[in-house]
Order: structure tokens, then C-alpha cells, then sequence
């Protein structure tokens, strides 16, 4: 997202974010929902939130009592609690979400969280994932994005073919390996992806 505007932020339940940038989203955020693994660590820090989403199996007895006029209870386990905390969003027109939280604690749930983004972007989400050291943005085709001289981009080809780059260090190709398109390095305060298909970028802060 390149603007950093958020119609509202998810809380999700892996880690909650310490580094100064997902902090600063999660503060200016408009709106703010927990995944109810999350509403817990949330509450502790003193912040109350807009809605709490997931299957109610996470959060303690106590918060789901003081909090039960927030709880929204989705039994249904097709989907995480993330992905029913951003339908709840998109259900009520929120379309450009950021995500905190995502990351940590369990690494099968990490990758997952991870993956979804490109299911959301799919949906018609504008959606990015904050991490306590850079920002996942799942894009489709030809991107172009703000950076600093020597800032550190990483590209995962999900179906993208036809893999070029402009400022960038590295050239980059049809990688048949997550890894193949890690650790590139910007050149100047801009770069640009193009590509056929879907991808994931990683950009350090």
C-alpha cells in the first residue's frame, strides 16, 4: 500500500508487534480488530478494540465476559481467525487493511498467515502484513515502490512468470524456489517489479 491509509488494522495472533512501524500503524489505525487470540495481549496493553473476531476458542474468560458486546463468534473452522477477522472488514466496506501480529510463536502459523495475503488480495483486499522488521505486500503483475538506497527487498513467486527488475542490485528470473529471490538490495529510492502472475515482496524497514 503505497500511501500507508488504512481503513483498519487487524490484530492477529502471533506476536504482538514491539517495532516502532507496526505500533505506528496500529495507533493511527481508524478502526482496530482482534482475532481473538490476539484481544488478550491487545487489552493488556490498555487499548480496548473495535471488534474481536474468531472462533472464541483463544481469548480468556474473563476479557469474553467484559468484552462480549465486541465478541464476534465465527464456529466455522474452513478458515483462521485471521482470515475471519478480514472478512468481518471487507463485509462492512473495509477494503485497505493492514495487519500486525501476524508473525511469531508458531512458524506453521506464521507461513500461513503469510501465504493468505495473496487469498485476500485475491478477494479484492488491498492488504499489507507488518512485521516487527519489515512489511509483506502480496502484488499481482507490474508494481512499483518506494525505498531507501541499500534497503533489502525480497521476492516470492507465487504464480508470476516473466520475473524482471528495475532498481534493484540483483537481476532477478522465473525462480523456482522461495528462496532464490531473497536478500536483493534497492539502488536508489524507488524500484520496480514486473511481472505475469502474483508474488509476494518483503521490505525491510
Amino acid at each position: 500500500m503505497k500511501d500507508n491509509v488504512f481503513d483498519a488494522v487487524v490484530v492477529a495472533g502471533g506476536e504482538y508487534p514491539t517495532a516502532a512501524q507496526p505500533l505506528a500503524v496500529l495507533q493511527n489505525a481508524p478502526l482496530v480488530v482482534c482475532c481473538d487470540g490476539a484481544a488478550d495481549r491487545h487489552i493488556a496493553t490498555g487499548r480496548t478494540p473495535d471488534a474481536i473476531v474468531g472462533d472464541g476458542d483463544s481469548i480468556s474468560a474473563e476479557n469474553r465476559e467484559k468484552y462480549a458486546h465486541l465478541l464476534h463468534i465465527v464456529p466455522e473452522q474452513e478458515s483462521n481467525d485471521q482470515t475471519k477477522a478480514v472478512r468481518y472488514l471487507m463485509e462492512r466496506g473495509k477494503h485497505r487493511i493492514a495487519i500486525v501480529g501476524a508473525t511469531g510463536r508458531r512458524e506453521d502459523h506464521t507461513i500461513g498467515n503469510i501465504s493468505l495475503l495473496i487469498e485476500y488480495a485475491r478477494a479484492g483486499c488491498d492488504v499489507c502484513s507488518f512485521t516487527d522488521h519489515g512489511v509483506f505486500i502480496p502484488c499481482n503483475g507490474t508494481s512499483t515502490h518506494k525505498c531507501r538506497k541499500g534497503q533489502q527487498v525480497s521476492i516470492f513467486s507465487i504464480t508470476a512468470k516473466d520475473l524482471s527488475a528495475e532498481g534493484l542490485l540483483y537481476p532477478i528470473y522465473d525462480f523456482n524456489n522461495w528462496w532464490q529471490g531473497t536478500l536483493n538490495e534497492c539502488t536508489g529510492d524507488e524500484f520496480t517489479i514486473n511481472a505475469q502472475g502474483e508474488y509476494l515482496l518483503f521490505i525491510n524497514y
